[in-house]
């Protein structure tokens, strides 16, 4: 069989070069990636079935995992709020997961946006395109973005996205939709005030990434600057502007 031969490109915004080969997926390595094994090999031993199983490294260096059949999330944000609880409860199982995990000495990371702080580490893209709605539950993929980072930063970006909190949306609806994910995500009262001050804080965060790696002439963040780069700067003003309806959806 020659080189490519059943490979199926996976359509993807950020990583070129994946392709599912049968029941597995091939991607390109980083220095990151034998980190990124690490913890999905741990997530697997403690039994979360929310991330796909790291299978190895294939004839060509590629990193090798399970491939997870079933539709990507909803890019619009529109679940219903029962399905908006069950990603928040996937969330907090995932968190819970990882509270007690150390990484090895050796840990190398693919730190794309620096976090508020450092407490665990998460997934840090939890977002509707690395989601698929699979048999065994939703399964989280992309996991190059790992790194340590804390709760409610990995909250904050995964409620904005998945809730599909943004301005051209009615204020109450979104909320609602809010308050869905974060009860189902089981957040503390005393958390819930800081992750409403954080949720503009985590989008401008996006926006600048996008914005200084456009600068650099840095892919893919330039091409997604283009396209997404007023998104982003809209929905930070947006979240900010709005922190007391979501302190009030919260409560």
């Amino acid at each position: 069989m020659g080189e490519g031969a059943g490979e199926v490109p996976l359509a993807g915004r950020v990583t070129a070069g994946v392709v599912r080969v049968g029941d597995t997926v091939r991607r390109p390595v980083g220095p990151w990636t034998d980190t990124v094994d690490a913890v999905l090999h741990h997530l697997h031993a403690v039994g979360f079935t929310g991330a796909p199983r790291a299978l190895g490294r294939d004839e060509r260096g590629r990193q090798v995992l399970e491939y997870i059949p079933g539709p990507l999330g909803d890019p619009a944000g529109t679940y219903p709020t029962a399905r908006l609880a069950s990603l928040g409860r996937m969330l907090a199982d995932l968190h819970q997961a990882l509270a007690a995990w150390r990484p090895p000495p050796t840990a190398t990371w693919n730190r794309l946006i620096p976090p508020d702080r450092e407490e665990l580490v998460c997934h840090n893209d939890v977002a509707p395109w690395n989601l698929v709605d699979s048999a065994r539950g939703w399964v989280l993929i992309d996991w190059d973005a790992t790194a340590p980072s804390s709760r409610l930063w990995d909250l904050a970006y995964a409620a904005q996205s998945i809730a599909g909190l943004r301005a051209d949306r009615p204020m109450g609806r979104s909320a609602a939709r809010l308050r869905a994910f974060v009860d189902g995500y089981g957040l503390d009262a005393p958390s819930r005030p800081q992750l409403a001050h954080l949720l503009g804080r985590r989008a401008a965060a996006m926006h600048d990434l996008l914005r200084d790696g456009a600068r650099r002439g840095r892919q893919p963040w330039a091409r997604i600057w283009t396209e997404d780069g007023p998104y982003w700067q809209a929905t930070a003003e947006y979240l900010s502007a709005s922190t007391d309806a979501w302190l009030r959806a919260l409560r």
